[in-house]
């Protein structure tokens, strides 16, 4: 449908292959109609997200002469500059800097034929909806107008048509449910006990290479700083850290220097991290659809992976949300040696023992020893 020009609302689950889905189209249109000026515009709502479909872009345009150029905020305008002005065919932005762009008069956005929105859920939520108006009353008409996203409800839809003309609707899969692949267990916490849980969950010898996700920038560094002190090699991410830290944090971690990413929901959004093999929701999310982000980042490409999350019982409302958007009763199962509390539906536990040995060799298995100070890191002190 994309080829055929239509306008589209695809929805389909994390790792499905979306980025694919709208990058191609566009070469094919591009390398068969050699126009000058940028021609298509990616809107990403993530610095991280519309890096990575830049590196996608390089990757599927590399004997075709067609450039693209990524504009995010927190990096140099003057390189994103010199950028525009050698000629690229192709804008990958977020709506922030793009609008600092078009201000200044250094982006033009007249010759536009093909708009991408990707993660288009987050981008037509109330934060970004002025911006994206803005930008789409800049780009002339008849366009091509794609949506992407993992997840989309009725209103969202609604307000995605304001954009639209005549759109395709395509569904990839069920809708709102994570890969098939993708083992999901419910671990009963309370507060003093999550900082020792996930040490624990951590040191097992199945564990490669993990992502912890937590509420709060605060609560990322303070899980971070556990980890390090108990000998994980861990760093965090989150909108707190400068671009070149961020950017440091995903490439260390992509290439094996960090074996736990610690990250707030920035790093839920459309990031293809390959090899994840656990995501831990250390504190669960209040939005079914930012479970399903999350937890999307492992069971990529058709793999398996693991999906564990510490719940506390006053998390009961919020896992009650998510199992009715899944249509499922996530499965529960506790760690030996702590208490588990009652999440008010929690029956056939499966008891999980802990391993025969504290020191049996693990790639990223690090000290279970937790300091008393380690033990008030789930409070709000």
């Amino acid at each position: 449908m994309a080829l055929a020009g239509r306008d589209l609302i695809a929805i389909a689950g994390t790792g499905s292959g979306k980025t694919a889905a709208f990058l191609l189209p566009i070469l094919n249109r591009l390398h068969a109609n050699r126009v000058g000026g940028i021609c298509a515009l990616v809107l990403a709502p993530t610095r991280e997200l519309a890096s990575q479909i830049g590196k996608e872009f390089q990757l599927f345009s590399r004997n075709t002469r067609l450039r693209a150029a990524v504009i995010v905020g927190g990096e140099s305008m003057s390189r994103q500059m010199r950028e525009l002005r050698d000629g690229v065919q192709v804008l990958v932005a977020c709506p922030g800097r793009l609008i600092d762009h078009l201000e200044r008069g250094t982006v033009v956005l007249d010759r536009i034929e093909v708009v991408v929105i990707d993660e288009a859920d987050r981008m037509l939520d109330m934060g970004f909806l002025p911006q994206l108006r803005r930008i789409l009353k800049m780009v002339r008409k008849p366009r091509q107008t794609l949506m992407f996203s993992a997840t989309m409800d009725a209103e969202v839809e609604r307000v995605a048509r304001e954009f639209l003309s005549d759109p395709a609707s395509v569904r990839v899969g069920e809708m709102s449910t994570p890969p098939a692949t993708i083992r999901q267990t419910i671990y009963p916490a309370t507060l003093e006990n999550k900082a020792p849980m996930l040490l624990h969950l951590l040191g097992r010898s199945e564990v490669n290479s993990a992502i912890v996700f937590t509420r709060t920038k605060s609560r990322a560094d303070r899980v971070t700083k556990l980890l390090v002190r108990n000998r994980f090699k861990a760093i965090a991410i989150h909108g707190g850290r400068s671009q070149s830290q961020r950017n440091a944090a995903l490439s260390g971690f992509r290439q094996g220097h960090y074996a736990v990413l610690v990250a707030t929901d920035v790093a839920a959004r459309g990031l293809d991290i390959p090899d994840v093999s656990h995501v831990i929701n250390f504190d669960l999310p209040d939005a079914p659809d930012s479970y399903i982000h999350r937890i999307g980042r492992t069971a990529r490409m058709g793999k398996s992976g693991e999906a564990l999350s510490l719940v506390m019982p006053e998390d009961g409302l919020s896992l009650r949300g998510i199992e009715r958007t899944l249509g499922v009763r996530l499965e529960r199962a506790k760690i030996g040696g702590f208490e588990s509390p009652d999440l008010a539906a929690n029956q056939h536990e499966t008891i999980v023992r802990p391993s025969i040995s504290r020191h049996h060799p693990a790639r990223i298995r690090g000290r279970n020893t937790v300091s008393r100070k380690t033990m008030t890191l789930s409070g709000q002190r």
